[in-house]
């Protein structure tokens, strides 16, 4: 058999097959036992491939492609433990149900547990996190073989997109020569054929119609919106809420806080008004409806638990159950633009208005002033969003990263009639990859501004190198508290003995030369004003900006939070004294 045809033939056929389903990416992490693969992606005229040298960062990169595309994107690597880098991003995409193809080369099996270099066990490498693994076989190209191969790339296409969404796995076993036959391969001779998978029932059951119809006579409810980002959604569950009556409470990620669609019963300012013990305990619903991921807001995860809501429907369009906290009674697993749709249409467009929603829109007004008065004397982090939203264009991508930058947009964020974007990695919650996410995501967006702590910018600067290579333009604004900031918000914070060691973590690093190195612009700002300059410049440039806000006093930044959060909740619990009297 003439090795090098079989090989040819074999992954040719597999790519194209690829090809065929919708593939249009792949993010090859160089390698030598991946060499045919990465030969052969790289000589088809349909797809576009990402080289990077960093297999923790291709991964992420590939999690922001799939992300932003809403396709499956390919990541490929060599064998042994440069797959072992690829499981982070893994993880984060089967939690944030991104689709990944995964192919990792491995040696044959006469060269596994014999103490050959580079050989690892890698058959079911990502166990549960991978929705599908296949070891592949030794490469030939008998028919059999050939339609084989093709069944298993579109199987991967449709395995990855398929509800929820995520992660296949398959490995390929190579002999030597890796090197394909150029010469022997004809792209219009694959014969493909597209694989069709069953989408997602968007038919309400006579069940979930009575459940809604009942849930409806009820006065007090709420409509949680978390990560979401399904096309037409907000103005389907705007419609939804005003017809039945109830606010919407809507995470940042739900992308309800900016946009055209109507905002009147959208709550933004939530997350403050129940720190408030009294409007905690007012304002228990007896309907929950619960749209997309649980939100960021922590105090809003513990009202929903302890709501004690005769109705709490979750909505989720996959099979999943994601309910944390343990209260949810009832499970629609339908289209969620859809259910909107099916329910305003059975609801016949009567709308409502409570005063339950009467009295969240009061409590929202009367909070969101004081969230937006000016701190003159300190650089607070709250303004790193309080000042970037007036500058944000139509058209622009935010990207926050975990920690205090995504809990700062949640307080921060609000609603506004912007076309802006907001992207997270809030499936597993990490900060590992962030701005090799980011860039991934950059490379599907006109402009996109990423915010992230010093910690996260630190534990991705490799992921800065794709914008060197590719020219990809992004801004990052790194809030630079030198350490982790999060934690002195924490009751670790007050164990000041080996707190700053353990926690605070301070590097003392200048960031300007890293940026330097990659070709990047970098500014130190010194105010908000400088900082909006800084911003809106950058927008207008083709390449990495970098912004360092220096916020260094922790303590201090914690006090301010704090401050503006017992102001509000001052005034929520007069207002509702006064209402009780």
């Amino acid at each position: 058999m003439n090795d090098s045809k079989a090989l040819t033939d074999y992954l040719g056929t597999f790519i194209q097959e690829l090809v065929f389903n919708g593939v249009e990416q792949v993010v090859i992490s160089p390698g030598s036992r991946s060499t045919p693969f990465a030969l052969l992606f790289t000589e088809h005229p349909s797809i576009k491939t990402w080289i990077n040298i960093d297999e923790r960062s291709a991964a992420f990169f590939a999690l922001g492609l799939a992300k932003a595309s809403t396709k499956p994107v390919v990541l490929l690597c060599t064998s042994g433990t440069a797959a072992a880098n690829y499981y982070p991003a893994i993880i984060e995409a089967t939690y944030s149900r991104v689709p990944l193809i995964v192919l990792t080369a491995d040696r044959p099996h006469e060269l596994r547990d014999v103490g050959a270099p580079q050989a690892i066990n890698q058959l079911d490498l990502y166990g549960k996190y991978s929705k599908w693994f296949v070891e592949m076989g030794i490469p030939e190209n008998s028919p059999g073989m050939l339609q084989y191969v093709k069944m298993v790339a579109a199987r991967s296409v449709a395995t990855s997109l398929s509800s929820p969404a995520g992660v296949v796995h398959l490995n390929f076993p190579f002999r030597e020569p890796l090197v394909p036959n150029f010469e022997q391969l004809n792209w219009g001779l694959v014969n493909g054929r597209k694989n069709i998978c069953a989408s997602t029932s968007s038919v309400m059951s006579s069940e979930m119609i009575d459940i809604l119809l009942e849930a409806s006579r009820c006065e007090r409810g709420i409509i949680v919106c978390g990560s979401h980002d399904q096309g037409g959604f907000p103005h389907a569950v705007v419609r939804l809420a005003n017809m039945l009556g109830f606010p919407i409470l809507a995470d940042p990620l739900s992308q309800l806080r900016s946009g055209s669609h109507d905002m009147s019963s959208v709550i933004d300012c939530y997350d403050t008004i129940l720190k408030s013990e009294k409007a905690f305990s007012a304002l228990k619903p007896d309907v929950i409806i619960r749209f997309g991921a649980m939100p960021v807001s922590k105090v809003l995860t513990q009202f929903i638990s302890q709501s004690l809501a005769k109705y709490h429907i979750v909505i989720d369009s996959d099979p999943d159950y994601r309910d944390p906290t343990l209260r949810a009674n009832y499970f629609f697993h339908v289209n969620e633009h859809s259910f909107c749709d099916e329910a305003a249409r059975i609801l016949r467009d009567v709308e409502t208005t409570t005063d339950y929603l009467t009295l969240w829109k009061k409590l929202n007004k009367l909070v969101k002033p004081v969230l937006l008065s000016e701190l003159k004397e300190y650089m607070f982090e709250g303004d790193v969003i309080r000042t970037l939203a007036p500058v944000l264009e139509n058209g622009t991508s935010l990207f926050v990263g975990n920690s205090m930058p995504i809990r700062d947009l949640d307080t921060f964020y609000f609603t506004n009639d912007k076309d802006v974007k907001i992207y997270a990695n809030r499936g597993a919650n990490g900060i590992d990859g962030i701005i090799s996410t980011a860039l991934g995501c950059s490379a599907h967006n006109e402009r996109l501004i990423l915010i992230v702590g010093d910690i996260t910018f630190y534990h991705d600067l490799n992921g800065l190198l794709m914008s060197k290579l590719y020219n990809l333009p992004i801004t990052i604004v790194i809030v630079n508290n030198n350490g982790g900031g999060i934690f002195s918000f924490l009751p670790q914070s007050k164990e000041k003995k080996h707190f700053e060691e353990v926690f605070g973590t301070p590097t003392n690093l200048d960031y300007e030369k890293v940026v330097d190195m990659y070709g990047g612009v970098f500014h130190r700002v010194k105010d908000w004003k400088e900082y909006q300059m800084a911003i809106k410049n950058s927008l207008d440039m083709n390449q990495l900006v970098v912004v360092e806000v220096p916020t260094e006093n922790r303590d201090e930044n914690v006090i301010l939070h704090r401050n503006l959060w017992n102001e509000a909740v001052e005034l929520v619990d007069q207002y509702l004294m006064e209402q009780l009297t």
